[in-house]
């Protein structure tokens, strides 16, 4: 199988969240975006040093965002960025 050219590959932004709990993060996106929002965002999860890191589309970080700060949790997204080194420095 080919590679695919890096202008080919979609995009993502990573965030990285103030929690560890994985299951806790997607029931606040489902609940806030819906399937269809889910779906969209295309979420990945990563775990990166025992933080929770979500790889999500650059056009729904807003969406997310919103979802994760209007939840009663206390959940907070120390950082954003469109690569994993960048993030990788401020942990």
């Amino acid at each position: 199988m080919k590679k695919l050219k890096s202008s080919a590959r979609g995009k993502k932004r990573y965030l990285i969240l103030s929690t560890s709990s994985k299951d806790e993060v997607e029931k606040i996106m489902l609940e806030a975006l819906g399937t269809l929002g889910w779906a969209k965002a295309h979420p990945i999860f990563l775990e990166i040093k025992g933080k929770v890191v979500i790889a999500v589309d650059p056009m729904y970080v807003d969406g997310v965002r919103a979802a994760l700060e209007l939840s009663d949790k206390d959940i907070r997204i120390i950082r954003v960025s469109g690569t994993l080194k960048g993030l990788e420095r401020n942990l």
